[in-house]
């Protein structure tokens, strides 16, 4: 059987930068912070009290009064982003097949707004059991696909994964092969996540994860600084439309790249650490340039995981210079993630998209906030530090890594007919 050709033609996002693909780029090529103190909650005593929100949103933009309520942030973020997404496909739903369109999508946590509210309400009362009839439909990890499906009458495949912060790398790694194997014409894939709370914030303080620098939470998030103290927690969402090539080109569609290959690993290592030597992420790497059947030296930008943890940056720069050899000191690496911090579940799809528009406007966004050479990372590699970099990028690779040791990569390619 051969496999059909997957391709991007439209893609949405709603995350620290802005509220829509234009005000993403503009963040990301100009090297903006998304971090700012946080708004949704006293953080007095907490130990970080900055995180990169999403701003200027208002649930009553996007849904009437009572849709919202029914709606945890996190769904709410998957359809304001694919909303966008459909748009800029200009997809004609009564002129496709709806049974062979599907939703693949991704959030590594869910609806912890929803749990944490109305477990709250039942500690205050008195022990009688008053949940909302709401509580589990807004809850659970799935229901964004649903709500996604249901809006556009997507009756094909459907489904959420959940991989912590690879999540919506897999997502788009099903979504993919869904297409390949001619399971589907059109796929919207993605991920949305919205966890910043007391039980979000208040876990990964708890785990020593995310950075504490709260006298400097602007620089907070520093990927392959030596001064890097954690993850800065982001939230939001990212939409790809996903389509078989011929489907596309029938329709008359502007595709904006190509999906060539992917990755899929484990550490089995540890549940929260990475293995040292980045074992797991080189093959990823490597199993995205096989199935796309080209060489080290074909690829000119790594969107790298770069969450700035000390042991994760460490390990994914030594992966990189294993799969690549003296290729790695040719491509551009950046992490975006010192711009938006970092979205968990929506972090792989919200840096697809960043990778797409490398390949768009051939310019590698840069790796902001990075203060002092760490040792421990290869000083030869390019990390595009500070400021965006022209260069020609026809093959670009997103990398992103979970808790639990899962590992997903992703190749893309500029489109070429």
């Amino acid at each position: 059987m051969e496999l059909k050709r997957v391709v991007v033609t439209g893609f949405g996002t709603i995350n620290p930068l802005g509220n829509s693909v234009s005000e993403y780029w503009n963040g990301l090529a100009n090297g903006v912070s998304g971090c700012e103190l946080i708004t949704r909650f006293d953080t007095s005593k907490f130990k970080t009290k900055f995180a990169c929100e999403v701003k200027n949103y208002n649930a009553e933009n996007y849904f009437d009064r009572k849709e919202a309520r029914k709606l945890d942030k996190y769904a709410q973020f998957a359809l304001v982003a694919t909303d966008e997404a459909i748009k800029h496909s200009q997809l004609e739903l009564d002129k496709i097949d709806l049974d062979r369109a599907g939703v693949i999508w991704a959030s590594g946590i869910g609806g912890i707004d929803t749990f944490l509210e109305e477990v709250r309400n039942y500690v205050k009362g008195d022990g009688t059991p008053r949940f909302s009839p709401f509580f589990i439909p807004k809850m659970i990890a799935n229901i964004a696909a649903g709500h996604i499906s249901i809006k556009y009458g997507f009756r094909g495949p459907n489904f959420c994964t959940v991989s912590a912060c690879a999540s919506s790398t897999n997502a788009i790694i099903d979504a993919t092969n869904y297409i390949r194997l001619d399971k589907a014409d059109v796929i919207i894939t993605g991920g949305s996540e919205s966890a910043i709370n007391e039980a979000g914030m208040g876990g990964f303080n708890a785990m020593m994860a995310i950075s504490t620098r709260n006298d400097e939470y602007k620089t907070a998030s520093r990927p392959f600084c030596l001064t890097r103290d954690g993850f800065v927690m982001g939230e939001g969402a990212g939409s790809l439309i996903l389509e078989e090539y011929e489907h596309a080109k029938k329709r008359g569609a502007n595709i904006y790249a190509e999906i060539v290959g992917s990755g899929l690993s484990a550490d089995a290592y540890h549940i929260t650490a990475p293995n040292p030597e980045g074992i797991g992420a080189k093959n990823v790497m490597l199993l995205a340039l096989k199935e796309a059947g080209i060489n080290t030296a074909d690829v000119d930008y790594i969107n790298a995981h770069g969450t700035a943890t000390p042991p994760g940056d460490i390990a994914e720069t030594k992966a990189i210079v294993n799969a690549f050899g003296e290729h790695a000191y040719k491509l551009n690496i950046s992490s975006t993630k010192s711009m938006t911090g970092h979205l968990l579940g929506a972090a792989g799809v919200v840096e697809a998209i960043a990778s797409i528009l490398a390949i768009i406007h051939q310019t590698i966004p840069p790796t902001i906030n990075h203060h002092q050479v760490d040792e421990k990372i290869d000083p030869k590699l390019n990390l595009t530090l500070h400021t965006a970099q022209k260069r020609t990028v026809n093959y670009a690779i997103s990398n992103t890594f979970g808790f639990g040791g899962h590992n997903a990569s992703i190749l893309l390619k500029k489109f070429e007919n």
